[in-house]
C-alpha cells in the first residue's frame, strides 16, 4: 500500500473537489420544451396520431412533412420505403407520455420516437406552446 504525505492527499482532494464543481456548473439544465420526430407510412397514419396526440394535450403541434425515404435495415435486409415525417412541439416533461401514446397508436411494430431540446425560439410561440401543452404533474 502507497502512503501519500499529507500535502500531496490535500492537493488531491482539493483537485477532485474543483473537477467536481467544474463539472456541476458545466451540466445543462433540463430544457422546457422539445420536439419529437416520428416516421410514419402516411398521411392517414400520421393525422390519426397527430390529432391524437394535440386533443389529448400532450404536444402544441404537429408538423406533418410528406416526401421523405427512409433507408434502414430490417430483419437483416435493407429496406426502402416512402414515409412521412411528424415534428412534434412539446413540453420535455411529456415526452414520456407522448411516447407511450405513440406507441399504443402507430402501426408500425418498432415506431421511431426520437426528441432533441428546443433551446430557444419566438418567445410569443413558446409561450403558446407552454399554455397549450399544461406541465406535467
Amino acid at each position: 500500500m502507497i502512503v501519500y504525505p499529507a500535502v500531496f492527499r490535500k492537493s488531491l482532494v482539493n483537485l477532485s473537489t474543483s473537477i467536481f464543481r467544474m463539472a456541476s456548473s458545466t451540466a445543462r439544465p433540463q430544457e422546457q420544451f422539445s420536439m419529437a420526430f416520428v416516421t410514419a407510412p402516411n398521411a392517414e397514419e400520421a393525422k390519426k396520431i397527430a390529432g391524437g396526440l394535440v386533443s389529448g394535450k400532450l404536444a402544441a403541434c404537429v408538423n406533418i412533412i410528406p416526401g421523405i425515404t427512409s433507408v434502414y435495415e430490417w430483419e437483416g435486409k435493407i429496406e426502402t420505403d416512402p414515409e412521412v415525417l411528424m415534428m412534434i412541439k412539446t413540453r420535455t416533461s411529456r415526452i414520456p407520455e407522448l411516447t407511450e401514446f405513440v406507441r399504443k397508436n402507430h402501426p408500425y411494430d418498432v415506431c421511431e420516437v426520437i426528441t432533441t431540446s428546443i433551446e430557444g425560439g419566438n418567445q410569443p410561440y413558446l409561450d403558446w406552446l407552454a399554455k397549450t401543452v399544461p406541465e406535467k404533474m
